[in-house]
Parts: C-alpha cells; structure tokens; sequence
C-alpha cells in the first residue's frame, strides 16, 4: 500500500466513530441527496439487471438501509477497518467488507449499479483512471453508477485537521468536468448531473452525477 493509501485508511480509522455520531440520521435530513439517490435506485430497479448493488467507500454504511428500503440488495465496501467494523455494528444484516476500489472483490458484471458517495474525492490524480475502469468492471451493462462529491477546482486539499483528532490526508474538490471525462472514458454514458451551493460550513459546492454503463 503506498504511503497516501495508508495515511487516508489510518485517518478513517481514527474517525470512524467520529463519523458514526456526526452522521447518523443525516439522510433524513437532506431531501437532495435523498432525490438524487432515489432516482439512482428507481433507474436500476427499471433496468432489469438485479438488485444488487454496492456503496463504494461505505464508511459507517448509512446508506445501506435507504437503499433497501428502495428494493436494492446492497453491500457496502471501505478501505478503514474500523468504518467496516462500526458499519457492521451500526448496521447488522448487511454485507460489508475492506476493500480498495481500485481492486473490488466483486465478479465481472456482477452489480445493477454503484454508488459513490463522497468517496471518489480521495482519489490522486493518477489513481483516478484504474478506479473508474474497476466501477466499471463490476456493473453490469446498462447498470448506474450514482456519486456525490465536493464541487471545484480538481486541487489537492489538506482535510481532518477540523476535527481535533490529530489527522490530516488529501482530498480533492472534483470539477463536474473532470467527474464526467473520469466515467466516461471508463465506458459510462452521462445521464444526469446537478450540483447546488455549499451550506452552512460544508465548504464548498456540492455535485451529483449519475451515469449509465455502456451496453
């Protein structure tokens, strides 16, 4: 594991438990986040491909029971041990494993669709190409890919500090732009993205983009 790899999943442990209290119930109150992913849900469930899905960069795995309140079988996968180990605790019955998305322990072609949220922005510039080829990998044809992500300039960012744990790693503002060039060159055709203004102190815009795999 490189360096950057190991200080994101060393960071994540410390604010696993962090994340677990900040976030629970958070869903309930975001009507944006919860539109984008249910479309996300309807479009898979429309497709016909199955039901089974994965949360990519699950963290505390609380989206885990929207999505199967929606119909979808999902499984959720994390790079910190110990966001896998709260998810399991949070949320029992379901699937949840460690795992890079650069190397998911998932078949060929085995998902109706992925979800993203807010974990694609970890990613180094060099990284991104394998990790979009490996979403790809896994979803079958005509299956979603659904992502949430910080909005702006594609820089790299100092993040953690604010926290008061003693962690920091790096973080990237995603451009739309550079959110749609990543999935579509990894096969992925555009179906629909959106974005609206930073609130409260989130910081920065947020943006959402849902796309579908090429047939």
């Amino acid at each position: 594991m490189d360096a950057k790899t190991d200080e994101l999943r060393a960071a994540h442990d410390v604010l696993a438990e962090f994340y677990a209290e900040r976030l629970a119930g958070a869903l309930d109150q975001m009507p944006i986040d919860q539109a984008v992913l249910g479309l996300f849900c309807d479009l898979t469930l429309a497709a016909g491909l199955g039901t089974s899905v994965a949360d990519i960069g699950c963290g505390t795995g609380r989206l885990a029971p929207y999505l199967a309140a929606r119909g979808l079988t999902a499984a959720g996968f994390d790079l910190s041990p110990e966001m896998i180990r709260v998810a399991r605790r949070e949320q029992p019955g379901f699937r949840f494993e460690v795992a890079d998305v650069r190397d998911l322990p998932l078949p060929d072609a085995s998902l109706g669709g992925v979800v993203c949220w807010y974990s694609l922005m970890f990613l180094a510039p060099a990284d991104r190409p394998a990790a979009f080829r490996e979403l790809a990998r896994v979803v079958k044809p005509g299956g979603y890919l659904v992502s949430a992500f910080k909005a702006g300039d594609s820089q790299v960012r100092r993040a953690g500090h604010s926290t008061g744990l003693g962690v920091e790693f790096d973080v990237y503002w995603l451009s739309p732009a550079e959110m749609e060039r990543q999935v579509t060159g990894a096969g992925f055709g555009t179906v629909f993205w959106a974005g609206r203004p930073a609130e409260g102190a989130e910081g920065s815009p947020q943006g959402y983009l849902l796309a579908v795999r090429a047939s």
